[in-house]
């Protein structure tokens, strides 16, 4: 068989198993095949593209592809659930990275290669893949910063910051157009080089730790667009579909999770939550009452209970509670209670974190919930535990026109008939409001660790059902 036309087929082959790996990826109980899929394809694009290039030694590559192999494998078998959407983050910031030095040496390789002239076309897609990679690069940066503490989570701002961006595109713009009228002048390159990394830095410093669900996704959209923009620089078909593939996928979910959060995109990324006003940040300057409840009490309310919903949030999974909520879920369901997962689109830090953290647990997939699906079901519901959740759970985006969260779909936590919240403090979400459930006639606090609190409750409930 020719070459050319084995390459073709592999390439073919490789794109088809990308799509259906996306595909399968959109449901919880298919994820992990999908992933598989996905990674066999990208072995087969790999694989086909080296055979495809004119490579002097092998060595150095394979080499180079056992030692990411290796970080990648102990990163995955190291990192902690809590510390997944960093991991995300930083594997974002590596894909654009990636797309930058390769767009960067070909367009010096072409630049200084004697006798060879750099199409305009060629030219102009270098510059987007690296303005677009070095966003990306920089941005997942701050943002894995952000969420590993290292930079302060709350929005950070200053005066003139959204002129000094756009004043910066600008530039980044004209010096692009430089670079295609005259591209064997390094110096321009270099500035658009410059230019992006710290337009990555600004573009994401102003937004707070509540955003980052759609940080990351955009952030992932960015490093699919990259790597689109660098498969016609190398005039690589693989590369250009797999980016489009993860540039419009990551641009749909950022969608999804603006919706969920009824904010635009634009007004995520001009900066949101965390700089509101001290009467909205209060709830108006009233104090909230709230009833607080034992681990004895919790356990004889779920003793009596029939039906139970469990909202997960990032508190969760800071305490690694999920398996012993796994254990209260098999106890309560040998009771013969029912028992599901209400989960909310940006409930946690990524999209997708508390499916990653109960499937961990192994927690069936069917029991997890969507909003959409679960709200109409709380007002028959016996109690609701909430277990480290909080905006996603305040109802001031129904009821209060004047929070910042108003006209957020919320999950509708209230209407069951008990509501136990789990929670170590009365601190406010990533919002910067006090939640108004707290404070609710049917709202129980049961203050603690949510890891020791379900434990005990656990034991609680097993002595109830002993005796």
């Amino acid at each position: 068989m020719d070459k050319d036309l084995l390459i073709k087929i592999a390439y073919l082959v490789a794109s088809v198993l990308f799509i259906m790996g996306i595909k399968m990826l959109g449901k919880t109980a298919t994820a992990r095949k999908g992933n598989t899929l996905s990674a066999v394809a990208m072995f087969i694009a790999v694989l086909a593209t080296l055979l495809n290039s004119q490579v002097l030694s092998f060595t150095e590559i394979f080499v180079t592809i056992l030692i990411g192999s290796a970080i990648g494998l102990f990163a995955a078998r190291r990192v902690e659930m809590t510390s997944m959407p960093e991991m995300v983050a930083i594997f974002n910031g590596f894909g654009g990275a990636s797309s930058v030095l390769v767009a960067a040496s070909e367009y010096w390789r072409q630049a200084h290669e004697a006798g060879l002239t750099m199409p305009a076309v060629v030219a102009v897609t270098v510059v987007i893949s690296i303005i677009i990679g070095a966003v990306t690069f920089t941005g997942s940066l701050v943002a894995f910063g952000k969420l590993k503490g290292l930079i302060n989570g709350r929005a950070i701002t200053f005066g003139g910051q959204h002129a000094l961006n756009a004043l910066l595109f600008l530039g980044a713009l004209a010096f692009s157009a430089m670079v295609v009228l005259d591209p064997n002048f390094e110096l321009w390159m270099l500035a658009v080089m410059a230019i992006a990394l710290l337009l990555g830095v600004l573009t994401v410093i102003p937004i707070g730790g509540a955003d980052m669900p759609v940080v990351i996704s955009l952030l992932n959209s960015y490093s699919g667009i990259a790597a689109c923009a660098t498969g016609f620089v190398l005039n690589n078909q693989v590369l250009i579909i797999t980016g489009a593939l993860v540039g419009a996928s990551g641009i749909i979910l950022t969608q999804i999770m603006c919706k969920a959060m009824n904010r635009s995109l634009v007004n995520v990324l001009l900066g949101g939550f965390g700089q509101t006003s001290g009467a909205a940040s209060t709830g108006g300057g009233e104090d909230i009452v709230v009833k607080e409840v034992g681990v004895e009490e919790s356990a004889m309310l779920f003793d009596s209970a029939s039906s139970v919903i469990i909202v997960p949030g990032y508190g969760m999974a800071v305490a690694q509670a999920q398996h012993v909520v796994r254990e209260l879920t098999d106890l309560l369901e040998k009771r013969g209670t029912s028992v599901k997962f209400a989960i909310h689109p940006v409930a946690g830090r990524m999209p997708g974190h508390m499916n990653v953290l109960l499937a961990e647990a192994n927690i069936p997939y069917d029991k997890l919930i969507e909003m959409d699906h679960i709200n109409d079901e709380f007002a028959n519901t016996d109690i609701c535990l909430i277990i480290g959740a909080n905006d996603v759970v305040n109802p001031a985006a129904r009821t209060n026109p004047g929070s910042p969260i108003y006209g957020m779909p919320v999950l509708n936590a209230d209407k069951a008939r008990t509501v136990i919240v789990c929670k170590r403090g009365m601190a406010a979400g990533y919002a910067g409001i006090e939640n108004e459930l707290f404070g609710y006639p049917n709202c129980l606090m049961l203050f603690g660790d949510a890891k020791a609190s379900m434990t005990k409750v656990v034991s609680e409930l097993k002595e109830l059902v002993t005796a």
